[in-house]
């Protein structure tokens, strides 16, 4: 009898066991997953045609071999070319001096390679285009009425501003990013969740991205260096074989602990929002020794960054060196005589008197502003199909204002600026700026954007490290001199800086020649900073008084916020701490 009871007993154990077990396996199913976290989502978009460049010369010919392409190549006493199929790229080069300096051109994008010799007819280099890549970040909070919060941040062009997501939620398996309008949530953005894999599928700019769960504590990129704050500790730049001297910020009479509690700061900074300040890299030069050489977000030195609008100033860099190399160009070039050859009877008065310095002081009166939707603004010129030759949409855009009389931010003018240049010079701009600029500053990791005809476009995009954009605004303290070579005149770098109009009606920023300029208060004075700006937060900043220059990077675009490091961060943290 009592072993039948000891039996009926673990049966009756055995089936509790059982009905939890199913009950738990059943609540696993059913319970929604935790999305609290942060969620990435990162595309590839190319170029895989990359790596070691080979020319050479076969039984029938010339030949270019690169990543499984073997094509035949055009090569003569002193140029070199090819094309590869279906558009994966075209190399054109020239022979200097027992190398050969080309141009990689692919995805819109130049960027120089040079060969050298590897033997008998044999010549050897290697391409290394920029990797074209977009990410997403999803930070999921969950909020007292249980409710999950979350925003998209892209440090590549926020696009998340555009698509103001504030919360998350799953229905099924559809994820459904929502936004709160009109005192309900709208739905703005539906994918799908992956309950085996724990992932999120969501289509966004340029596809689909599978989001996963991150380590908020690695360096993922969203926090400046990961979710624990890392103690910062100053220590000087490394001496690289890129022209910029080193020396710690004592030696150029910098305060050591200003800097590190501005540094410490950026570390700290809370990644609540799509505003908050997004500050890609930090550097600080000071009697041409660069001192400050800090990075953020996962960006580092060997990568480069898009520099939008700062890279106007490139443009008048490229044309002061090429006058002082004695291309026949001047201020007062005419514009459409020079790129029309001849002038026809019923051109406007105001058009035939339209000089180069009317472009680079954006003074040109085009209808044009960048700030409006108007005929010649950069955003209608370059999503219109019809007329693909940049320079001939900008000469045909409708008149605003007369030549010299009124300033209006307008990208199309400083690159049909480029294109007098290029129709005076012979020359691409890309081979143009390589040999006069790019070379002499120890240049090599950067890549010009280029219009749908192959010009280097003169109104911005193009990417450079900072290190190497930081010599610009050296050019600018320098009078156009780097490392006792005069790249361009002290007359151009004077007239180029100098606050020869007011670009906003607060009379707080002023123009001269592709150069941004605005007074800071330091110590007891005033002193004037020269800065090339662009859209995100990039600002190459020269103060020549303090014998200064500056740097960000960032990932504030078309966001306010994008002026932080100008008007805050320069007047309230860094001048402070200079001696």
């Amino acid at each position: 009898m009592w072993r039948r009871g000891i039996k009926s007993a673990a049966r009756k154990v055995l089936l509790i066991g059982a009905v939890c077990a199913i009950s738990l396996a059943t609540f696993a199913q059913t319970a929604p997953p935790d999305l609290t976290g942060l969620w990435r989502g990162k595309l590839r978009f190319g170029p895989d045609v990359r790596g070691d460049l080979l020319i050479f010369r076969s039984r029938n010919g010339w030949r270019a071999d690169i990543a499984g392409f073997s094509v035949p190549a055009g090569m003569d006493a002193q140029t070199v070319s090819f094309e590869l199929p279906e558009g994966n790229g075209t190399f054109r080069g020239r022979k200097s001096g027992g190398v050969i300096l080309g141009q990689w051109i692919s995805e819109r994008l130049a960027t120089p390679v040079t060969l050298r010799r590897d033997g008998t007819d044999r010549w050897r280099g290697v391409v290394t285009p920029l990797d074209q890549a977009f990410t997403f970040y999803l930070p999921v909070t969950r909020q007292p009425d249980g409710t999950l919060r979350t925003y998209l941040r892209n440090p590549e062009r926020n696009v998340g501003i555009f698509t103001r997501v504030t919360g998350i939620r799953l229905d099924g398996d559809r994820v459904l990013l929502t936004a709160r309008r009109a005192q309900a949530d709208t739905t703005l953005v539906e994918g799908r969740y992956d309950s085996e894999e724990g992932t999120m599928s969501i289509p966004l700019r340029g596809g689909t991205y599978e989001f996963v769960k991150v380590d908020e504590d690695s360096t993922a990129g969203f926090y400046p260096r990961g979710r624990s704050h890392q103690r910062y500790g100053y220590t000087p730049p490394l001496k690289r074989d890129d022209g910029w001297p080193v020396a710690t910020v004592e030696d150029v009479g910098i305060s050591r602990d200003a800097i590190e509690k501005f540094v410490q700061m950026l570390i700290d900074m809370p990644m609540d929002s799509l505003s908050t300040s997004q500050i890609h890299s930090l550097l600080i030069a000071r009697h041409g020794k660069l001192v400050v050489e800090e990075y953020f977000h996962g960006y580092h030195r060997d990568m480069p960054h898009d520099t939008r609008s700062a890279a106007k100033s490139w443009t008048a860099t490229l044309i002061g060196a090429a006058m002082q190399a004695g291309v026949p160009l001047r201020l007062n070039t005419p514009v459409y005589q020079t790129m029309l050859g001849s002038l026809p009877s019923d051109l406007d008065p105001r058009k035939r008197a339209m000089t180069l310095e009317h472009l680079v002081s954006m003074t040109a009166g085009f209808d044009c502003d960048d700030g409006k939707d108007r005929p010649g603004a950069e955003d209608v010129m370059q999503q219109q199909t019809k007329d693909p030759d940049w320079y001939h949409y900008t000469l045909n855009v409708p008149r605003a204002y007369a030549p010299g009389d009124t300033i209006i931010y307008c990208s199309a003018e400083p690159n049909l600026a480029g294109g007098v240049l290029r129709k005076i010079a012979g020359e691409p701009l890309p081979e143009l700026f390589d040999r006069l600029v790019g070379r002499p500053l120890q240049m090599s990791n950067y890549h010009l954007f280029l219009s749908p005809t192959g010009d280097a476009y003169g109104g911005g995009g193009h990417q450079f490290t900072p290190r190497d954009f930081l010599k610009f605004a050296q050019l600018m303290v320098n009078e156009g001199k780097w490392n006792g070579r005069q790249i361009f005149s002290k007359e151009w770098a004077i007239k180029s800086g100098s606050a020869l109009r007011d670009l906003n009606p607060s009379k707080t920023q002023q123009y001269g020649y592709l150069w941004n300029s605005v007074e800071y208060p330091y110590k007891d004075r005033k002193v004037r900073a020269i800065f090339a700006g662009g859209n995100g937060g990039q600002i190459f900043m020269g103060i020549p008084a303090l014998d200064l220059v500056i740097g960000f990077t960032g990932g504030n675009y078309n966001d306010n916020s994008l002026f932080i490091p100008q008007r805050v961060f320069v007047p309230k943290y860094i001048l402070p701490a200079v001696n």
